[in-house]
Order: C-alpha cells, then structure tokens, then sequence
C-alpha cells in the first residue's frame, strides 16, 4: 500500500530525531496536519489539495526537525559570531606578518634570491590565513553546536576610548609599514648588500656597523613600532608618548650623526667603487663623494628628528587643551 504524503512527511521530520522523541513529535504532527487539512476540506478544497497545502506550509522537514531538536542551522550564530570575528581578526594580525616576516628573514639568510624569498614569505603568509580561518572557525562551529560558554561577556568597562581622528588607523599602518621597509632594507644591506660587484655583495653601510650597530638600529625601529601602536590604542597623543618620543628620536639622531661625521657610516669600498665607476671622471673625488653624502644624511636625519619631536609634541599639547565651549544662543522672545 503506497504511503500518504504526510507518512512520507512526518518520516523525514522524525528520522533525525532521538528515538526517545520521536514517538511524541509523530503524535503530535499527525494530530496537527489533520486539524488543518480537515479545517480546509470544509472551506471546500479536495482532500489531496489540502493536504498538500498544509506540507507545504509547514516547510522543508529537516528545518521543523532542527525546531523540535533545538539545532542550530548555521555555521555561527548571534552568540558566538562577534567572538570568533575579533579573535580571527587578532590573530591574522599577529601571526600572519610574524611568520611572513621570519621565512623572508631566514631565506635571505640562507643566500636565496630576492625573489624566492618573496615567493616563499607569501606562499607561508596564504597558507597561515587559509589555517587560522580554518581551525578557528572549527573550533567556533562545535562550541555552538555543543552550547558551551566561551567565557567572554561584554561590559560597560569594555567600551574603547574614541579616537583623535579617523586617519589613526591610517597613520598607525603607515608608520608599521615605514618602519617595517626600513628594518628590511638595513638587513638586506647587512646580509646580503644592495650592490653586486662581481658577483660578490658590497653593503652600502659601513660593515663596522654589523652586528652591534645595526641591532641598535633594529631595536630603535622596534621600538618606534611599539610607540605607534601605544598612540593608536591610548586614541591619541598624550605629554608621556610624546616625551618617550623624543628620547626615541634623540636617540636615533646623535649616535647617527656622531658615526656621520666620523665618516663610518658609508662602506669606504662603495665609494671607492663609485669613483671607479666613473664619478672620478666627472672630476668627483672619494672625499667629495663623502662629503655631499654626509652632508644630505645629516640634513635629512637632523630635519626628520626635529619635525617628529614638534610633532609629537604639538598633538600633544593639542589633545590636552580643552575644547571650546559651544557658543550660546540669545533666547529669542515670544
């Protein structure tokens, strides 16, 4: 004997239910299909007609089944979806430029090209986010369909301070990137020289400088990172930042400048294979060659620090002066 369409409903309804519900969830869809197919027989459609019009009604079997099974039919919901954004978002931050910066470092330091360094640091900075996504929204799907708590409430202590302006976020992205080239550019220079004389490399720095005096140069630049990201959460500059900047730049600009006009900052065999490379026929000679570079070095150094320091400082000061009182409007009389 062939099956009604509501045995056929009301089997895929129950079937991915627990045995020990499924007996109740039976009873009470046959009992409610035939009050509204009896209740539209005596409007006066046919049987079948009603019938199928009260299944229709009720919709796709499995999602009434996940009603009765308190279920959830999505990936992430409301309660966990705020959670897994942030936290995804913190962490391709962090460990996306961390592992891409560390394959570039270590491929540059085992003689690899430019290129394949690149090629290899992108193809590591793809495969961190394909992982990170992946596994983290994993670990978000059987928290929802478990109901566990993830331990993180919201309160009124959480509400950020509203930034200075909009372009923070712009300029905290513009410095760690500035930065970011600065620091790479020193240690190509260091490890494997921006010119091939050859075929062996030849640093534009003087090779004195490694490691000692290039590691100070990297701690200085991490540290003018972390100073940006500090402005960037406190939302705006505040007479702390701004002195810790100064020693910052102070602190950049007198060791460079002592080393500039000690001469030791150029690599004395790149300016020797500047003057051989014609500059001495132009009537340029090694200590004219040092002498215009020192000159333009320290100009740019000693200008930069100073406009960083005022800088620093005006915004500062700026943040600390109280805004201006609305003007007050005359009350105009009847």
């Amino acid at each position: 004997m062939p099956t009604t369409l509501t045995e056929r409903y009301i089997a895929a309804t129950i079937r991915s239910l627990p045995p020990s519900a499924q007996d109740d969830v039976r009873a009470e869809l046959e009992a409610s299909i035939a009050d509204a197919v009896e209740a539209r027989v005596e409007q006066g459609e046919s049987p079948a007609d009603a019938e199928r019009a009260v299944l229709s009604g009720l919709g796709d079997p499995a999602v009434l089944a996940a009603g009765y099974a308190d279920r959830p039919l999505h990936l992430i919901g409301p309660r966990y979806y705020l959670v897994w954004w942030r936290l995804l978002r913190l962490l391709l931050w962090i460990v996306t430029p961390l592992a891409m910066g560390a394959v570039l470092l270590a491929r540059l330091l085992t003689d690899a090209t430019a290129g394949e360094a690149i090629a290899a640091s992108v193809t590591t900075g793809i495969g961190v986010i394909v992982h990170i996504a992946f596994w983290t929204t994993l670990v978000f799907v059987l928290l929802e369909r478990r109901g566990a708590e993830t331990g993180v409430t919201w309160d009124i202590d959480r509400l950020p301070e509203p930034p200075q302006n909009a372009s923070g976020r712009t300029d905290l992205i513009g410095s760690l990137v500035f930065l970011a080239i600065a620091a790479g550019a020193v240690l190509w220079d260091a490890v494997r020289g921006f010119v091939r004389v050859d075929g062996e490399a030849m640093p534009i720095l003087d090779p004195a400088l490694w490691p000692w005096g290039v590691t100070a140069l990297l701690v200085l630049l991490v540290a003018e990172a972390a100073l940006a990201v500090r402005v960037y959460l406190a939302g705006r500059w505040t007479v702390p930042l701004a002195v810790v900047n100064t020693v910052l730049a102070v602190a950049f600009a007198v060791p460079v400048m002592v080393l500039l006009l000690q001469g030791r900052i150029v690599n004395p065999e790149f300016v020797r294979y500047l003057v051989e490379s014609g500059a001495e026929d132009a009537g340029a000679s090694a200590g004219g060659i040092v002498a215009t570079v020192a000159v333009i070095v320290g100009v740019v150094i000693v200008g930069g620090a100073l406009w960083d320091i005022v800088d620093g400082w005006r915004k500062a000061l700026s943040a600390r002066s109280p805004a201006p009182a609305a003007p007050r409007r005359e009350a105009v009389p009847n």
